[in-house]
């Protein structure tokens, strides 16, 4: 399915908010594994239902992607239950009014177990970061995505998690390894440091620099990494510019 929400900064996304609900709601059946993923995930189709607001004709048949915790591999320094931090990560998305990620809900029923089912987003996939970046009209999107990624802890924000839409529309994917306590930035949205972060940004941040939650942020991670998202909230609108690279390792590998 094709998705043609609304991109207003700022702004509730009506369309977003039904199709996550599809998406909590609606039975799930295995489709098949996505190829190339470091944890199994898979293709799933949710359920017909009766179109939602601004859907035509055949928009209610829905695919996403599934990605239960019992096909995850341990990491040293994350727990168990990635899945709840691509949820996180929606949820940030839509508290800031920025809307970058995909609709993504918790399953404790997913055909596999618990886990997070996230639209599936029909994208071009010969285009990435690099090639967007090409395209001056995409950089208000790419620049919420480098604030995004800071304020989240994005430890793995590869080209190709950047997501050219139907419409134009720019998408943030695979946030499994965002949220850790500890300064863990990996990213190759580097072009826009030094520059002074757009007043209307600052304004969307201020909220939760000031503890500003998103709903169940607590319920998603500890009460350490909660703090820590403000925290880094806090420290962009202090220095209200946008972070050069740091640390030993602040590319992700591969880049794409």
């Amino acid at each position: 399915m094709s998705i043609h929400p609304e991109d207003h900064r700022g702004q509730p996304d009506g369309g977003m908010a039904a199709l996550a609900e599809r998406l909590c709601n609606a039975p799930l059946q295995l489709r098949g594994r996505l190829p190339w993923s470091s944890n199994a995930t898979f293709l799933v189709e949710v359920e017909p239902g009766p179109p939602g607001p601004g859907e035509g004709p055949g928009a209610s048949e829905l695919l996403a992607v599934y990605k239960p915790e019992a096909g995850e591999r341990p990491l040293w320094d994350f727990p168990a239950g990635l899945w709840r931090r691509e949820v996180a990560a929606y949820e940030l998305s839509e508290h800031l009014g920025w809307h970058l990620v995909p609709p993504t809900v918790s399953r404790r029923d997913g055909p596999l177990g618990a886990g997070s089912v996230q639209l599936w987003v029909e994208a071009d996939f010969e285009q990435h970061y690099f090639t967007l970046l090409e395209d001056p009209a995409t950089h208000a999107a790419l620049r919420r995505m480098a604030l995004f990624d800071v304020v989240a802890n994005n430890a793995d924000r590869k080209a190709g998690h950047c997501l050219h839409g139907p419409g134009g529309r720019i998408w943030g994917i695979d946030h499994g390894v965002c949220f850790h306590a500890a300064p863990k930035l990996r990213t190759v949205i580097w072009d826009f440091a030094g520059e002074a972060i757009e007043p209307e940004l600052i304004e969307d941040l201020t909220p939760l620099s000031r503890g500003e939650l998103p709903a169940g942020l607590e319920l998603l991670l500890d009460d350490e990494e909660v703090r820590a998202v403000v925290h880094r909230a806090r420290g962009l609108c202090r220095r209200r510019l946008y972070p050069a690279p740091t640390g030993e390792f602040p590319y992700p590998w591969p880049l794409i």
